[in-house]
């Protein structure tokens, strides 16, 4: 993991992006990775810096009366002849546009506000402001200036747009480490009509702004023009980006899923669904071998790649739009599965990869990753249950045929861990270079004992287990159905694995029974209080009274008086608000508990829960970021940031779909003909209407009333529907 002390900060950054495109700016829409705290600023494109410095500045141009007038600004002028003419006009420096609003303006869109304090008029209102539209597609920004002015008299000005690119990789830029010198040592800089050009011999990055003077020497841009009163005048900007070593490329244009259309009375839900839903889009991704084949990108910025685990967590919760994007991701992990052991990249026949980069990924604080790195214990257990639960959304069999070798393949490799772990799936990081912890939990210090002792490997997470459990089952149930053989031995494997899971993982204190996050290297519970319980309601791997049990600890306060649910409990040792994995609250987290909750028949403690998260939600513009702080929502007025947290993230944007399907109760079996409804009983949230979703490739809408029953449904011709009422936990 990267050192906390050095890591750059993100919460308060402007987040523009397109998959495989980013830019991250200060509030006012400016970018510079030089500034003090503001490291991870730039333009990134597939996790290489293309941008490190865009910033806008204007000042005074004392023009004649007349020169310069109208909208459009004039023709650039001879290179460095505007420049020197308006520094001799100006008499002054060059000065910043104050910002005074920002804000995401749907997929891959933001605008800024700012104000021209020094023009226009001598009054205490503001007569000269600066719009700033910017819009992002892959490989591509473009940005709109423009001046507008409600002065008395005519506005002479200068705008000048510095750019600077230094190339680096994104694990430079998560250290902490200043930009290296602008366009780097290799690259080339060379100005044209209204043009910059820099690159090396794999990127080529292009900056035009039409009508404007480049400068190739001080790397600027500028524009001088008039403005006259109740005008305005637009300036345009385009930054272009090519690059032939990527490993991740933009997701076609085709829709990856139908956008649902969401009421109800508690407006915050419909508002978090739509900004998720604009993030989704914007994450969407696929690799040069496959353009066809959508997955989501893990996160902005750190995890602006293909990741196993999340990209399936994200998949699976976003199957109530459509089925294309679980396809799409099960084949890109398919297409990387392993096929041989190499302990350096933590490979094995079977196993799903865990993140693929550009080239090796050094942190420069000892983890030293490959290019494909597969130190992941859940991913193939996650492959396996999203492949199941999109064949019963509706998943076509021609589209599940060719997947079941990488079935039969990832079976194959939960039978060998679980051999080589003592009848568990467990992990070690072989080389000392890579995870210290290889779950969803993945920094060095999530595994705790209750006194806030670190756990040592080889660990064994109790969720993992609920995966290999459910994956099991899901497995023998596409092998019937397409007539393989060995249903029964993944059954039979199945039970076997609740049965130990029993003996081994429960423990108890003061407040009874709950199930240990893991074992450790001596096969001894590491029992901390935590929400990896929670990931095993759904799974099917507890009886009825272990799921209450689990409930009961989840719905008690030292785990949810939090915004969402605590990652440990509030009264664990090593607990700590801000402490990544170790008392934060992650919104996919809490999502997945609430689906076991809703599925198990606990609505009042899934309730709780998304109260939290529906709290949250408005404290960050509805854009849910990877985690927040644990502290109570009695203690503070709105969730407190987790600095570092990646926003958007993908997995916490599909969390919002996870919580409006929970509340739906849908629970679908297309093969068998059959839509079971399992409302979570009376809603939070008021009434609730969803309309527009997809099932077998139809349409599908329901609406559930404020007492919890479905009020009316319209599914796809030839189902069951069954209700099922949820009793009161």
């Amino acid at each position: 993991m990267t050192s906390p002390q050095r890591q750059p900060l993100l919460h308060d950054l402007a987040v523009t992006l397109a998959a495989p495109t980013v830019v991250l700016s200060a509030p006012d829409g400016n970018l510079d990775a030089s500034a003090p705290g503001a490291g991870v600023h730039g333009l990134f494109h597939a996790d290489l810096r293309a941008l490190s410095l865009l910033r806008v500045t204007l000042r005074p141009d004392h023009a004649p009366s007349g020169e310069h007038a109208g909208k459009a600004p004039p023709a650039a002028r001879g290179n460095g002849e505007a420049e020197s003419e308006a520094e001799a006009r100006a008499g002054g420096d060059w000065l910043p546009v104050v910002a005074v609003m920002h804000a995401a303006d749907g997929p891959g869109r933001s605008r800024f506000v700012g104000l021209a304090q020094a023009l226009g008029d001598a009054v205490p209102d503001p007569t000269v402001r600066v719009d700033r539209q910017r819009t992002v597609t892959p490989g591509r920004l473009t940005e709109q200036l423009t001046v507008r002015s409600t002065a008395t008299t005519p506005v002479h000005l200068a705008v000048r747009v510095e750019v600077a690119g230094d190339l680096v990789t994104l694990e430079h830029a998560k250290a902490g480490l200043p930009p290296r010198s602008p366009a780097g040592p290799s690259s080339e800089l060379r100005s044209g009509a209204g043009v910059l050009h820099w690159g090396d011999d794999a990127v080529a990055v292009a900056v035009s702004a039409p009508g404007a003077t480049p400068d190739a020497e001080r790397s600027t841009l500028t524009w001088t023009l008039t403005v006259k009163p109740g005008e305005s005048a637009d300036l345009h900007l385009t930054v272009e980006v090519s690059d032939t070593t990527a490993v991740v490329t933009a997701a076609g244009h085709k829709p990856t899923w139908q956008r649902p259309d969401i009421t109800a009375d508690d407006r915050r839900l419909p508002a978090l669904v739509a900004q998720s839903l604009d993030d989704l889009h914007s994450l969407r991704m696929a690799t040069p071998a496959a353009p066809g084949d959508t997955f989501l990108a893990a996160g902005v910025p750190w995890f602006f790649t293909l990741f196993g685990r999340d990209s399936l967590w994200a998949a699976r919760m976003l199957l109530p739009l459509g089925t294309d994007l679980a396809l799409g991701t099960l084949r890109t992990l398919a297409a990387q599965q392993g096929t041989r052991t190499d302990p350096a990249a933590e490979e094995e026949p079977g196993k799903i990869l865990h993140e693929i980069r550009r080239g090796l990924f050094d942190d420069g604080q000892g983890l030293r990753l490959p290019p494909v790195y597969y130190g992941t214990v859940d991913a193939t257990p996650l492959w396996i249950c999203l492949l199941h639960d999109a064949w019963r959304w509706g998943l076509p069999a021609d589209d599940v045929e060719p997947l079941l070798p990488a079935l039969t393949a990832a079976l194959g490799w939960i039978e060998a861990a679980a051999q080589a772990g003592d009848g568990f799936l467990s992990y070690i990081d072989h080389t000392g270079n890579g995870l210290a912890n290889q779950g969803w939990k993945d920094s060095g210090d999530a595994a705790r004992f209750a006194d806030g002792r670190l756990a040592e490997a080889p660990l064994a997470l109790a969720e993992v287990q609920g995966y290999a459990y459910e994956g099991a089952l899901a497995g023998a149930a596409l092998l019937d159905a397409f007539q393989l053989p060995d249903g029964d031995r993944w059954r039979t494997f199945a039970s076997d694995l609740a049965d130990r899971f029993r003996a081994r993982f429960w423990v108890s204190d003061q407040h009874g029974p709950y199930p240990a996050m893991a074992l450790d290297g001596s096969g001894r519970p590491v029992d901390a209080v935590t929400s990896n319980m929670g990931h095993l309601l759904a799974t099917g791997i507890l009886n009825a009274d272990e799921n209450a049990a689990v409930a009961a600890r989840l719905a008690a306060p030292d785990m949810s008086d939090a915004y969402g649910l605590r990652t440990m409990s509030s009264t664990s040792g090593g607990f700590g608000p801000l402490r990544y994995h170790c008392g934060t609250v992650w919104p996919h987290d809490t999502a997945i508990a609430v689906t076991g909750l809703a599925r198990t028949g606990h609505p009042e403690a899934a309730t709780r829960l998304i109260e939290g998260i529906l709290d949250a939600a408005p404290a960050f513009d509805y854009r849910l970021p990877e985690l927040w702080g644990g502290d109570a929502r009695t203690d503070t007025p709105a969730p407190v940031p987790y600095p570092a947290a990646c926003r958007p993230q993908a997995w916490s944007a599909a969390a919002a779909i996870a919580v409006m399907t929970a509340l739906t109760g849908l629970d679908p079996d297309v093969p068998a003909g059959r839509l079971h409804l399992r409302p979570t009983g009376p809603l939070s949230v008021g009434a609730l209407t969803v309309t527009g979703l997809t099932l077998a490739g139809e349409r599908l809408d329901v609406a559930i009333g404020t007492d919890g029953r479905t009020a009316s449904v319209t599914a796809p011709a030839g189902l069951i529907i069954e209700e099922h009422l949820a009793p009161h936990s």
